[in-house]
């Protein structure tokens, strides 16, 4: 929480973490977003009354005098001479047994947890390391919007809004679209944005509202943007790696992995994948798109990211190119997280061809009309382009090593929960 040399008078503002009285001494570990520090005050002074009277989570102002000792945080505590109680607190809800529904229903106050404030300091870090690499590259920083009028992903995954006048829009799924449209000013754009996908799955990965970091490159084929892909990652994961140990280590995390990551990235085809999985039993059909059972097994046996290439065309929307010399498949790839993690990228190529695009379109059973505008971008100097959509959210749960997704956003929203 500081660093004051023994002897050094402090005064500190935090919030009560812990509290131990043991007769004639009580043990305040007060806490502030810097992390912990421990203060002692014995009966007889002023301040002892006030200090049996501060519930956990009152907000506090300690002044004293800083002493070593081994068995406190750090090795230092504070000898306090005078507490203010700024904010009462009485009978903090939060308990060792509570259970992971009833820390979500008190996400508001669960928040100010040691684990989720490292978490939240790592992911502080991953957002900062994906705008740094990208500013370096030369990429162009913009804003698309959030109502849409047509899918990106799937109708399916749509979350319909009334709008003005009694038109109809959706949350947006992807920025990716309008992101194409900017490459023919900008060339090489991003965004970090909320997305928004109404998918019923139920697992330790999935969120209804995500944080997504979009990416799109004119004059780029898939190679190119494979390249981009795992920069950014090694970036970020040695940004995490020097900035936050201490959260890493409160955390539990295992490092090792995480150290040895460096471009490039193995890269698998999707044929190799699914022969591995039917092996070990999986009854998987070639051209079924890879769920999270599958990613799991498959990631638990790695121990870098894996790019997955190669999918079948009905496995993947309709704006990923087709290989010219293979046309059931496509020009795309996923980037698979390490350690059972899986799906963290997908991107690849997209088509630049206007009858190449429409033909696909009408070929998923879509309307040309509702892409009227997108199709639009092929007629006026198109070039070969690429581009991927990176979920920031399964990003920070891999690096920082969590069980489950909702612990990776302060405030998860999930098919289930909307609240607080």
């Amino acid at each position: 929480m500081f660093k004051k040399e023994e002897g050094a008078k402090v005064k500190v503002r935090g919030w009560v973490y812990r509290k131990r009285e043991f007769g004639d001494k009580i043990f305040l570990v007060i806490r502030d977003s810097t992390g912990i520090v421990q203060s002692v005050v014995y009966d007889g002074a002023e301040a002892f009354k006030k200090a049996s009277k501060a519930g956990i989570e009152a907000s506090v102002e300690v002044t004293g005098i800083v002493k070593s000792d081994p068995r406190a945080v750090g090795g230092k505590e504070i000898r306090l001479e005078e507490l203010k109680i700024l904010g009462p607190s009485v009978k903090f809800p939060i308990t060792k047994d509570a259970s992971r529904e009833f820390l979500l229903d008190i996400r508001h106050l669960w928040v100010r947890s040691r684990k989720i404030n490292a978490v939240l300091k790592i992911r502080d870090t991953i957002f900062m390391a994906t705008h740094e690499y990208f500013r370096s590259k030369g990429f162009y920083e913009v804003q698309c919007p959030m109502f849409i009028t047509a899918a990106v992903e799937g109708g399916a995954t749509l979350f319909e809004v009334e709008y003005v006048d009694d038109r109809k829009v959706y949350l947006t799924q992807s920025s990716q679209f309008y992101l194409e449209a900017l490459i023919y000013s900008l060339e090489k754009v991003y965004t970090v944005a909320p997305s928004f996908r109404a998918e019923k799955s139920r697992t330790r990965r999935h969120l209804t509202e995500f944080w997504h970091t979009e990416a799109e490159l004119a004059w780029a084929g898939l190679e190119d943007v494979l390249k981009v892909e795992e920069e950014l990652i090694t970036h970020i994961v040695r940004k995490v790696l020097e900035k936050n140990q201490e959260e890493l280590k409160l955390l539990n995390r295992d490092t090792s992995l995480l150290e040895s990551i460096k471009p490039p990235f193995p890269r698998v085809s999707y044929d190799e994948v699914i022969e591995w999985l039917r092996n070990r039993g999986f009854k998987i059909e070639w051209g079924d798109d890879l769920g999270a059972d599958e990613e799991r097994a498959f990631t638990q046996e790695q121990e870098v990211p894996v790019f997955i290439y190669g999918f079948p065309e009905k496995a993947k929307a309709f704006y990923h190119k087709s290989n010219p010399r293979r046309p059931e498949v496509t020009l795309s790839a996923d980037l698979l997280a390490p350690e059972g993690y899986g799906e963290i990228i997908g991107g690849g190529e997209r088509i630049e061809s206007e009858d190449e695009l429409v033909s696909k379109i009408k070929r998923f059973g879509l309307r040309p009309e509702d892409y009227k505008w997108y199709i639009d971008l092929r007629k006026y100097g198109s070039v070969r382009h690429a581009g991927f959509g990176l979920g920031m959210d399964r990003l920070t749960m891999w690096i920082a090593g969590l069980d489950h997704i909702v612990d990776a956003i302060p405030f998860p929203r999930t098919i289930r929960r909307v609240y607080p």
